[in-house]
């Protein structure tokens, strides 16, 4: 029953973890641009882009497929300027890198981790939502990877697939269908900056394009004057190590409750189960006494009778 048990909870904790995450519809709704599998030049998998940033918030693409044959980022990128990285979806400008490092750096620290590797100056901070436990998507809550501190300063491990858009216009039927969506990816006024319209007006929901001082789409970047508001350390990121352990406390502990509750009831059982080899010699001292009691009688009354002495004339 234990081993039975242990893995129902385990899931049912990680399926409500999922669903706490997952309170907003991802992507608003729309399909990842067409043309990111023709990123750079590079051949991405289509089908990745839509599962791990448009249906799901704790999946990565395998590690190191940003050097995949068929990828090879960084040979697709030119090592002498910064390159802007656009969400996948809805085209909004999420990372400038490199920035404040050289670009042999900035390839050396994302091929080590397997994963393109941003730091807090190159995060166009507008329009990235770290969650506290180091969750990352979009304003158009594109899942985009995790926050993963390295050396006291925030590490941003992205999914390549999720940061391969283009800009879009407001021509194109996408935008238009994420406008309409409620995607914060049009221009905001300055007075509703100020007030945080543009939405329902909820100024606590990261989402809003009038909070966080709105989003800054891709016309509206100048990459020589921006400079990003992340902190350095945000503290959001997840602790495994802290995890672990309250996982292995709250294991420990349910493992406690079981043994004492399966010693208690096989206690209880031993109570209740009747002494059968008892029983049997009770029973057997009951039959010896049942046999001997009709014998007697028979005996006295063939004596009474006169029949045992007849046959024995």
């Amino acid at each position: 029953m234990t081993t039975t048990l242990l893995p129902a909870l385990l899931s049912l904790l990680v399926l409500a973890a999922d669903v706490s995450a997952a309170g907003q519809q991802q992507c608003y709704g729309i399909d990842p641009q067409p043309d990111l599998v023709n990123f750079l030049g590079a051949e991405l998998s289509y089908d990745t882009a839509d599962h791990i940033c448009c249906h799901n918030h704790r999946l990565a693409e395998y590690r190191g497929y940003l050097e995949a044959p068929e990828v090879r980022l960084f040979d697709k990128l030119d090592p002498t300027v910064e390159h802007v990285f656009y969400d996948s979806v809805c085209g909004l400008p999420l990372f400038v890198a490199p920035r404040g490092r050289t670009f042999e750096e900035f390839q050396e620290e994302s091929i080590h981790h397997g994963w393109p590797s941003f730091r807090p100056a190159e995060i166009i901070s507008e329009n990235v939502i770290i969650h506290d436990d180091g969750r990352m998507e979009s304003r158009c809550k594109t899942h985009l990877g995790h926050n993963l501190p390295k050396g006291g300063v925030d590490r941003y491990c992205i999914d390549l697939v999720c940061i391969a858009g283009a800009p879009l216009t407001t021509d194109d039927a996408m935008y238009k269908s994420l406008v309409s969506a409620g995607a914060p990816i049009g221009v905001v006024e300055q007075d509703d900056m100020m007030n945080g319209s543009g939405g329902d007006g909820d100024m606590n929901d990261p989402y809003e394009k009038g909070n966080l001082g709105g989003v800054i789409t891709a016309d509206q970047l100048d990459t020589e004057t921006y400079v990003s508001s992340a902190e350095e350390f945000s503290g959001k990121y997840n602790d495994w190590k802290r995890n672990v352990a309250i996982a292995a406390a709250t294991v420990g502990s349910l493992l406690v409750v079981l043994f004492a509750f399966f010693c208690f009831r096989k206690k209880c059982s031993k109570k209740k189960k009747p002494d059968n080899a008892g029983m049997a010699a009770r029973k057997s001292v009951v039959a010896v006494g049942e046999e001997e009691g009709k014998m007697l009688p028979e005996e006295t009354n063939d004596d009474s009778s006169g029949t045992h002495s007849n046959e024995d004339v």
